[in-house]
């Protein structure tokens, strides 16, 4: 596997995620901030981390970064293609900021900029899809400013805290530029 760049931007710096991660993703991933937007919402753990590491992100399956803020260094979340499929040139696209502080700043909508275009360059990328919780609104405008499409709506597809929930689809493809208006 090639050796994976560093991304700097004007707000984040992007580094490839390395075991010494493990306990920072863990709790991330238990706060009920992070876990409300994710659709897998078992307790998270440094065993589950490292098969993860090992399974996907060794074997190229998965690419993941730690998004650090550039003006202190200090980690604040994770950003990932998964399935990455060389075949068809695509790969999901999945982010979170772990760090409550951090976010709202713009943080997320670099990162996905930064990131869609290192998949497009880099990693010769067509298609990055993305799939989220029709409530995540925030999340859902910041895919938006880094020139995501909406795709459709599935309708009550999971249920999640005894109630059926909404999941959006959106895709980016490579020829559809650096996304829209800041």
């Amino acid at each position: 596997m090639q050796e994976l760049p560093i991304l700097t931007g004007q707000l984040v710096v992007l580094r490839p995620i390395t075991d010494a991660d493990t306990d920072r993703i863990v709790a991330w991933r238990n706060t009920p901030s992070v876990m409300q937007n994710f659709i897998f919402r078992e307790k998270f753990t440094p065993e589950m981390h490292r098969n993860w590491l090992a399974t996907k992100v060794a074997t190229g399956q998965v690419v993941q970064y730690i998004i650090e803020d550039k003006a202190t260094g200090q980690p604040v979340g994770s950003v990932y293609y998964r399935d990455v499929n060389h075949a068809y040139h695509s790969a999901e696209y999945g982010i979170f900021i772990g760090e409550e502080s951090a976010r709202g700043k713009g943080f997320g909508t670099e990162t996905a900029r930064l990131f869609t275009a290192f998949g497009f360059e880099t990693l010769h990328l067509h298609r990055i899809s993305l799939r989220l919780l029709a409530e995540n609104l925030p999340a859902r405008r910041s895919y938006e400013k880094a020139g995501f499409v909406l795709e459709g709506t599935f309708r009550d597809m999971v249920v999640l805290d005894g109630r059926y929930r909404d999941v959006v689809f959106m895709a980016r493809l490579a020829e559809e530029g650096q996304g829209g208006p800041a």
